[in-house]
């Protein structure tokens, strides 16, 4: 028997991690016997690792305990497999259980190593981390006047966290940023996310972004989607779901999500070397949208959870996914507790969308590839029309009622804000009505 967790790693008090934005972690319990072959001690490469440990305590500059050393060389192990897999000593896995509730201290930003660097993966919404710009793919190589070169994430992450209302500087150094390394200070806080949020974009046309995948997403989100078709003047005609910058979450929360959208079909399927790491997930007939157009948001900050839903609308041909390649986490964690309070965080298997696509390293390809852009009005003198002109005719036919043109001009206001604020969800919506007018052989 198992059970699903929390997806990610996230240290209480800290700054939500995200060591491997898993998709599921799994607990096990008892096992099944495995063959014996797979499972031997090579007896020859531990001989060479008990001499190692008796000369580094003999003969090392200093003293070092029995548990540091040993805990040093699980770690080593561990982290040579993938940059998802972990090892979490007691506090460490105590701490990342605080956190299943939610509302934690620190930054709000969701981080992994790479090449010896904290990589961004993803700002979450309404945190100090957003707030102060931090961007997915952002590389933090100092933390105050320390250098992360040389620390392990579990290091950096003590420096990062601290007592809400303090500050930390962030050494960052952006790809497209031509002055070079850039310091941020970014004030901790008590961060509370409201992961799911809906507004109409316009008359029918509903917004909704869902920021993480956590256990009770479904289900604000079913009450989103309801707020929306009340206030729709007649019934939703299509939405967008914004996933761009979901680090991901509960593999269950995932599936869920999909299983609002869909009536029938695979969601997702995992597979790893033991009979319990293969697992199929299927819809369930319900679409709470019945059939109206999905546009799915997506960029490089989508990962893990946040894949799984573009993944399943998309093979499914119930959405279109419009923005950038997606972030390409696609390997499930599974939490292993231990006998002295420890835990193993490890890599057991791969997912894999409905129509069999893995998207470890690779990611979702958009259906429509839109870079994001900035748009501003141009300036300049208004133009002359023939109402201008002296003595021109004026139209005989009835002129729009004062309500009807009150509504085109608020619609086109609220299209150029919505244009210069956010470019791809503009154009998203432009997609959505596309979609929609197909829908209704208009």
């Amino acid at each position: 028997m198992f059970r699903r967790t929390r997806s990610s790693l996230i240290l209480a008090l800290g700054i939500c991690i995200g060591v491997g934005l898993s998709v599921a972690l799994t607990v096990f319990a008892d096992k099944p016997a495995q063959n014996p072959a797979d499972t031997a001690v090579p007896l020859n490469q531990l001989q060479t690792f008990t001499e190692i440990l008796q000369r580094v305590k003999s003969d090392y500059v200093d003293k070092v305990s029995d548990k540091e050393l040993i805990n040093n060389a699980i770690r080593g192990m561990i982290d040579g497999l993938d940059p998802h897999s972990d090892y979490l000593d007691k506090s460490q896995f105590k701490e990342m259980q605080v956190e299943t509730s939610g509302k934690f201290g620190g930054l709000g930003i969701e981080v992994q190593m790479e090449s010896g660097f904290i990589k961004v993966v993803s700002p979450i919404d309404d945190t100090p981390a957003a707030k102060a710009g931090l961007e997915p793919g952002d590389l933090i190589i100092r933390i105050g006047d320390k250098p992360v070169k040389g620390m392990d994430l579990n290091q950096a992450v003590k420096l990062m966290r601290g007592k809400p209302g303090t500050e930390v500087t962030l050494t960052v150094v952006r790809e497209d940023h031509k002055g070079g390394p850039f310091k941020v200070t970014i004030k901790r806080a008590v961060i509370h996310v409201a992961s799911v949020k809906s507004r109409m974009l316009e008359p029918d046309y509903g917004y909704i972004r869902i920021t993480q995948f956590r256990q009770e997403e479904p289900e604000n989100l079913r009450d989103a989607i309801q707020k929306l078709e009340k206030k729709s003047k007649d019934k939703l005609k299509g939405i967008v779901l914004d996933l761009r910058n979901n680090p991901g979450g509960l593999l269950t929360a995932a599936v869920d999500t999909s299983d609002m959208f869909l009536n029938k079909g695979m969601i997702v399927y995992t597979k790893g070397r033991t009979q319990d790491s293969d697992q199929q997930f299927k819809a369930k007939p319900g679409d709470m949208l019945h059939g109206a157009p999905i546009v799915v948001l997506v960029n490089g900050g989508t990962a893990s959870a946040a894949e799984i839903v573009s993944g399943a609308l998309q093979d499914n041909h119930r959405a279109i996914v419009v923005g950038t390649d997606t972030f390409g986490k696609g390997s499930v964690q599974t939490i292993i507790p231990l006998k002295d309070g420890a835990a193993l965080k490890l890599t057991t298997a791969r997912y894999y969308t409905p129509n069999g696509h893995s998207i470890q390293a690779e990611g979702i390809t958009p259906n429509i590839v839109l870079q994001p852009m900035k748009v501003t009005a141009e300036k300049k003198a208004p133009a002359l029309h023939e109402k201008d002109l002296e003595g021109a005719l004026k139209n005989r036919q009835a002129p729009e009622s004062a309500a009807e043109k009150k509504v085109q001009k608020k619609i086109q206001k609220e299209e150029t804000h919505l244009a210069e604020s956010d470019y791809q969800l503009y154009e998203a919506l432009n997609v959505l009505k596309g979609m929609s007018y197909k829908a209704q052989g208009k």
